[in-house]
This record gives C-alpha cells, sequence and structure tokens, in this order.
C-alpha cells in the first residue's frame, strides 16, 4: 500500500521517523517511501527505516510507480511468510519454542508489572514414543496435528499455543489465575480422551496427556519461575497415573 508522507501528517516528525514509529509498534503493512530529496542516503535511510521501496517525487512516472507497488506488496507477502516460517513450527503450525518462549517473557513481565494474573500450562503426550515405534513416525505426526487442532479449540483467542518439544506443548493463558488455569488443563485432559485420533487408514489411536499448571504469585514472578513450578506440577501429574492434570 502506497503511504502518503508529508508535511500536513507529520506535525514535528519527519517522514523515516514515522516509518519507525509504525514499524516499532508492529506495522506489517507495505510502505513506499515519497520524497522531494535525491541524496543516495535518503534512500539508504529510509530501507533501514522500514520502508520496502523509494521513489522521488520529481522523478515519479505512473509506470515507476506500479512497478513500485507491485514490488513492495510481494515483498511484504515474502517477509510475512518468512516471520511465519520464523515462528511456527513446521508440523502443527502451532508457534514454536523460540517464538512461546519470547511471548511468555513478555507476558510475565508485563503482568507483573500491571499486577495482572497469568497462567502457564506445561503438557505431554503420555506414552507417545509407542505411538512412533508400533506405528511408524507418519502416525505419530497425524496425532501431533490432532492435538494442536484440539489443544486450538479448547482455549481463547488471546491466548498462545504452542508446539516447544517432540510431544510436548505450552499454553500461555492471558488474565488467568491458578484455578482458571487448572479447568483449562482439565478440559485439554477431556478433549484429548474424548474419541480417540485417527492416524492413518483404518487406524485410530487413543491418546491421553498429563497437563502442570502454574500462575503468578509471589513464589513465582519471573518467567523462569513459573516455568520452573509449571514443570514440577506436569512431574506430579505424570507420578500420579498420568491422564491429568496438576497445580503447582
Amino acid at each position: 500500500m502506497l503511504r502518503r508522507i508529508g508535511p500536513p501528517d507529520l506535525g514535528e516528525r519527519d517522514g523515516l521517523q514515522l516509518i519507525r514509529e509504525a514499524v516499532t509498534r508492529g506495522c506489517r503493512t507495505p510502505i513506499v517511501f515519497l520524497t522531494a530529496e535525491t541524496a543516495h542516503r535518503v534512500d539508504v535511510e529510509a530501507m533501514n527505516a522500514g520502508a520496502l521501496d523509494y521513489l522521488v517525487k520529481g522523478e515519479m512516472t505512473p509506470q515507476m510507480l506500479e512497478r513500485s507497488l507491485r514490488y513492495a506488496l510481494k515483498l511484504g507477502d515474502t517477509l510475512d511468510e518468512l516471520r511465519r516460517l520464523a515462528t511456527r513450527d513446521q508440523l502443527t503450525g502451532l508457534l514454536n519454542r523460540r517464538e512461546f518462549d519470547r511471548i511468555r517473557d513478555e507476558e510475565v513481565e508485563r503482568a507483573v508489572r500491571f499486577g495482572h494474573p497469568l497462567a502457564l500450562v506445561m503438557i505431554d503426550l503420555d506414552h507417545f514414543k509407542r505411538v512412533n515405534d508400533q506405528h511408524g513416525h507418519p502416525a505419530g505426526d497425524a496425532v501431533l496435528r490432532e492435538v494442536a487442532r484440539r489443544l486450538t479449540a479448547v482455549v481463547r483467542s488471546v491466548d498462545r499455543v504452542a508446539r516447544i518439544g517432540g510431544e510436548e506443548f505450552g499454553l500461555i493463558l492471558m488474565q488467568t489465575d491458578a484455578t482458571g488455569g487448572l479447568d483449562v488443563a482439565n478440559r485439554v485432559c477431556a478433549a484429548m480422551r474424548e474419541s480417540p485420533m485417527v492416524a492413518g487408514d483404518a487406524l485410530t489411536l487413543p491418546v491421553t496427556v498429563s497437563a502442570g499448571i502454574a500462575a503468578l504469585s509471589p513464589e513465582a514472578q519471573t518467567a523462569t519461575a513459573l516455568v520452573a513450578a509449571a514443570d514440577k506440577a506436569l512431574y506430579a501429574a505424570k507420578s500420579a497415573g498420568r491422564n491429568r492434570a496438576s497445580s503447582a
């Protein structure tokens, strides 16, 4: 999309500053920078600020504008796909471990600052190695995709779901205390065991999960402490017989 940058819209800011602010705030709209200056440094600064193309007003023709818009839109689509690949698990489409950790750290910091509740759920498939050993990795992949689908169906759109390991998943539950986190985890366990999962032609498998829940508390005020508490609760759920949720 073409962004017009001119004095009436900027106040005391220049166009480059406006682009930087837009990008910092998460703007993903492709930006074409228009300027009256012809200096090469402006071209470089515009690209560094976040513009995807650059045009000089006095030299611009309709053909150049059309080409620039097509280029910016195509490059914007490519960058969006690269961002998706960098943050998503290829098999399930969920967030990957790196993005999960980044969001978790940010949300813990924000929740502590503003005094909001936040819960973390760590989930592990029970005896998943048997699926791969007895039925092969394609069946295991099908199970993981179905687990991801059921997890996504249980949580709200504001929550975050990630595959953080081979058969490990994580949930970041916004504005949720320990009681609410345990309720979500119990619903996750129920969603997994309510019906077998289709893992291939004429192959259905019963799958259960264990879950550990931790919420921000005076004892857990950092991401590290929250993860440690959730992991401890997950271990307790496994030790108690699996196919259940346990709270820290």
